[in-house]
């Protein structure tokens, strides 16, 4: 169990790095009112929900250790709200600066939450 949550583990942070990447890679266009949201950005953020969820189930499932449901369910709806985000301008060219802030800032508080959370 603890290798298949490692292997879910690292493709979370792969997942982050897609999401992530994407945002900072553009911040010149997003700038400039011209940035989008890019392929990678879309899959990013679903790759994230989909490994966290995954790695909640291994972790319950395996007795690993005890989970903090209040920051799972953070972590839960940050995630919800990028990959919405993310899903609903992926075709807008281009999107709304507003929403790729959003997004790049909601990644980054979900980093917080996992990292800096007690």
């Amino acid at each position: 169990m603890d290798v298949l949550r490692i292997i879910l583990l690292i493709a979370h942070f792969v997942g982050l790095a897609m999401l992530l990447g994407g945002f900072l890679v553009q911040q010149k266009a997003i700038a400039g009112g011209e940035g989008r949201v890019l392929p990678i950005m879309w899959r990013g953020a679903l790759v994230q929900l989909v490994t966290g969820l995954l790695l909640v189930g291994v972790i319950e499932m395996g007795g690993l250790f005890e989970l903090d449901n209040g920051r799972i369910a953070v972590k839960l709806i940050v995630a919800l709200a990028v990959a919405v985000l993310a899903f609903l301008y992926r075709r807008k060219d281009p999107a709304p600066s507003w929403a790729l802030w959003t997004i790049g800032t909601l990644t980054l508080a979900n980093i917080v939450v996992a990292v800096a959370w007690p």
